[in-house]
């Protein structure tokens, strides 16, 4: 894992949106990560790749808050799916939360991501509420969170 450089952009555009791609469809647009702006992101010092084989195959976005760890994003190259990538990229946050002395990582995800919601619900996460998605009309915001001293 290293933190993302300003020359990382364009992988980082493309990772996340190959990424995503098969919800844009159920969604009827794009999901929040597609249309983000990673600039400020990567300058904030929130993103992180994970590279495998010689080339990029994962992210995390992970904001990091007085109280808890916030990851906006997690994605896996679909040519890395399968490989358990995914539970590389949370147990990163959960180190990273640690490393920041916070009691908890907290995520949201779209209601509709029902596989997602699963696997974070097996990593130890556990769901805490659902919410109107404040910029997507109709879209169900899923809220979960994991306490960091339950972290594997």
């Amino acid at each position: 894992m290293r933190p993302a450089r300003p020359e990382d952009l364009a992988a980082i555009v493309a990772l996340t949106t190959d990424a995503y791609a098969p919800y844009t469809p159920i969604f009827g647009g794009p999901p929040i990560p597609v249309t983000e702006d990673y600039t400020p992101r990567i300058e904030r010092g929130e993103v992180w790749l994970l590279e495998e084989d010689g080339g990029l195959a994962g992210l995390i976005v992970l904001e990091q808050y007085p109280d808890h760890a916030m990851i906006f994003s997690v994605a896996v190259a679909p040519a890395f799916q399968g490989r358990k990538l995914g539970i590389r990229l949370l147990n990163f946050a959960d180190q990273q939360a640690r490393s920041w002395g916070v009691p908890e990582v907290r995520l949201y995800t779209n209601s509709r991501m029902e596989r997602n919601i699963a696997l974070y619900a097996a990593y130890g996460y556990r769901e805490t509420g659902r919410r109107a998605n404040p910029y997507r009309p109709g879209w169900t915001l899923v809220d979960m969170v994991k306490p960091v001293d339950e972290a594997a």
